[in-house]
């Protein structure tokens, strides 16, 4: 249940961006270098409250070192709504108005997908944090989008994986109806098909995001008479999904693969109704005894009086990853800080990853475990953290996925 200790060695006391040395906060003569934050910080505040504090924890660790190029790091934060357009009219404004040196944020797939294509057609760097689809590195990949979160196609690998060890043979599946559960689907699929061509899918559910009418969608699971059921709803939605499948026995004697189910964002709401024995993607903060992992989870709780969550530790990340790109830079010039992200490394409380030259993905990986109650509270157990690195597509693949050029 534990995780290996990291190849990579970590300051400890730092746990910052590559390179960050220098002299207090305090100290600073310079103007802060201005990073643009779009979120849907009312719309999903379970998530987005946590992220920003992730961002803010970085923040001021990197600023009492040094800060970076000699300046302090800001990031402007502005809430979208979790609506595309509202999206683009701020990035719009933060790029224009507020001089940003470059964007990230996000958490909904749709709404990243738009900023990604803003910043395409405006050439600026823009880090999707979050948004899992597929496309946004591949089929709508574009020079100038980076996305640090292992996405739809890592986890549901690494789902399948698990999956293909059983004896299950007839799959359902139900996801919200929108890029992020459709690419989580096919994904899925793809990875488990592969591994065990025996396999058939004899349902699929796809009800709206955040509309779900959980006793119509577990009646319909049910009447297909699946070996296992591999379930991609979210927030509200797999709450609902959950409490109303465990009244109507729709898990009972079936596997049950649950991507993302196991984030606390998702899982601690539930409390002693949460899922047992699913296999699921999350983040075991609890269980870190050492190493840079725990060296996080001490910090976060020492600063917020609560315990981190998956979005904490993605918030964190991001800002450690923005300030080793303009190390790495040397400057806000648009066009060398986007290079600056292309195979850039990044030591984190996780380990090492790089943001990688073929599809801007990085190599952020994620915790593998078995759902289960203890004390009242749903957590994970038996669980192993798979180096994303490992569940990513050819390079010939990848280049037949993305466009050359954008």
């Amino acid at each position: 249940m534990k995780m290996k200790k990291s190849v990579v060695a970590i300051v400890m006391a730092a746990v910052v961006a590559v390179g960050l040395m220098g002299t207090s906060q305090a100290t600073f003569a310079a103007d802060p270098i201005k990073i643009g934050e779009i979120n849907h910080y009312k719309r999903m505040a379970a998530f987005a409250g946590p992220y920003k504090n992730g961002i803010e924890l970085a923040l001021g660790e990197i600023n009492d070192a040094g800060g970076v190029i000699g300046q302090p790091l800001e990031f402007i934060y502005r809430d979208d709504q979790g609506k595309p357009g509202e999206a683009i009219k701020i990035a719009e404004e933060l790029v224009s108005r507020e001089g940003v040196a470059m964007l990230t944020g996000t958490i909904l797939s749709n709404v990243g997908l738009a900023i990604s294509s803003f910043a395409a057609e405006k050439k600026v760097v823009y880090l999707a944090s979050e948004p899992l689809a597929d496309g946004l590195v591949w089929e709508k990949g574009n020079d100038y989008t980076f996305r640090l979160r292992a996405s739809t196609y890592m986890q549901a690998a690494m789902l399948a994986e698990a999956a293909a060890k059983t004896d299950a043979v007839k799959y359902a599946t139900i996801a919200p109806n929108y890029a992020y559960g459709k690419d989580a689907v096919a994904a899925f699929k793809k990875a488990l098909t592969a591994l065990r061509p025996d396999v058939e899918f004899v349902a699929e559910q796809w009800p709206a995001v955040f509309k779900i009418d959980a006793g119509a969608e577990v009646q319909a699971l049910e009447r297909a008479k699946p070996d296992a059921i591999y379930n991609v709803t979210f927030g509200g939605d797999v709450a609902k999904f959950v409490r109303e499948g465990t009244t109507r026995g729709l898990f009972d004697g079936r596997h049950v693969y649950g991507l993302l189910t196991g984030e606390p964002e998702y899982l601690e709401p539930l409390a002693d109704e949460a899922p047992e024995g699913w296999t699921v993607t999350g983040y075991p903060w609890y269980d870190f005894e050492e190493g840079a992992n725990k060296v996080f989870v001490d910090a976060y709780m020492a600063k917020y009086d609560e315990s981190p969550k998956i979005g904490s530790l993605v918030g964190y990340m991001t800002a450690q990853s923005i300030a080793a790109a303009i190390t790495r830079a040397g400057s806000t010039d648009m066009e060398a800080l986007r290079t600056a992200f292309i195979g850039l490394d990044v030591d984190t409380p996780i380990g090492a990853i790089q943001f990688r030259e073929q599809d801007h993905q990085s190599t952020m990986g994620a915790f593998v475990g078995t759902t289960t109650v203890v004390d009242g509270k749903g957590v994970m157990v038996d669980w192993s953290y798979k180096d994303g690195a490992s569940y990513l597509p050819s390079d010939e693949e990848v280049a037949k996925l993305r466009p050359a050029s954008n």
